[in-house]
């Protein structure tokens, strides 16, 4: 990877397909931000709702843009990171956005007190339901001691998370075969050699949840990912974490075949009441 080097620059990498209805509230989060040093690259995968002229109209504010056909999400992050310059880079969907307009300084300062073999730093993530009401908060310290296995589950959230070039430039770009975990996979391979660093009280970014992400077969998929993940780095089992996730992927999953997604939503939260957790089924 061929980066250039100022020390305080942020870039921010947006991969977007069809995404008018929300980009643009995308990139007027970065542009507003009050810490100065951000670019923004926004990959385009040759969109035809009306992207493009939304990357047309704010051309200036953006440090490189580019629409043309890619092959998914993996391939359009590896192709802007070839375009750029910051010393620490996160992604963002078009459908995210940086939660507060001070959510980069606050997380610059912190950034710049990290010695150099802490190579991802990240914060909270607010997921949002319908209407773009919060949900809940996401995010929390995700330590690991020596020699303990890194879990492909409960992974920090990727909206807004943080990685120094130097991940880049060591590990290598996205794994262009996963469609789903491929962040994942890049964070395994880092996170096995050093740990990340939490940044309380922050809120980086907020995060819809569509109803296509929340539908079991989607889920499904994702979790199947993980354990390719974890087979490509040499983990025989899967675990406890995951084995329930998938467990509990494949019980949904049947009930929405059988009884309807409607029905299978009010169950869904129901259990999650039970468990004294926040309603997610019904309001993605």
């Amino acid at each position: 990877m061929n980066f250039g080097r100022p020390k305080s620059l942020i870039s921010v990498i947006v991969a977007v397909y069809n995404g008018a209805a929300t980009l643009q509230q995308c990139i007027d989060s970065v542009v507003s931000q009050t810490y100065q040093d951000v670019e923004l690259i926004v990959i385009d995968g040759g969109s035809t709702d009306g992207t493009v002229d939304l990357l047309v109209t704010n051309a200036s504010k953006l440090g490189y843009w580019v629409s043309e056909p890619d092959k998914g999400i993996y391939n359009a992050w590896n192709k802007a990171l070839r375009h750029t310059n910051g010393e620490w880079v996160c992604f963002l969907g078009a459908d995210d956005y940086l939660w507060s307009n001070d959510a980069m300084a606050r997380m610059a300062e912190v950034l710049k007190t990290l010695p150099p073999e802490t190579q991802i730093a990240y914060g909270q993530v607010m997921l949002l339901g319908l209407d773009d009401a919060p949900l809940y908060l996401v995010g929390e310290p995700y330590n690991i001691k020596a020699g303990q296995r890194v879990d492909v589950m409960g992974m920090p959230p990727h909206p807004g998370l943080m990685h120094r070039r130097a991940v880049f430039e060591e590990r290598g770009g996205f794994d262009e075969s996963f469609r789903i975990a491929g962040d994942t996979e890049l964070l395994l391979r880092e996170l096995q050699r050093a740990p990340a660093r939490f940044v309380p009280g922050v809120i980086v970014a907020g995060m819809r949840q569509g109803g296509i992400s929340s539908k079991p077969a989607n889920v499904l998929k994702s979790l199947q990912e993980l354990r390719r993940i974890q087979r490509k780095h040499g983990i025989r089992w899967s675990g406890v974490p995951l084995t329930l996730a998938r467990l509990r992927a494949s019980v949904r999953w049947i009930l929405w075949s059988v009884m309807g997604e409607r029905f299978t939503r009010l169950v869904l939260d129901f259990g999650r009441k039970v468990l004294g957790k926040p309603a997610y089924w019904t309001r993605t």
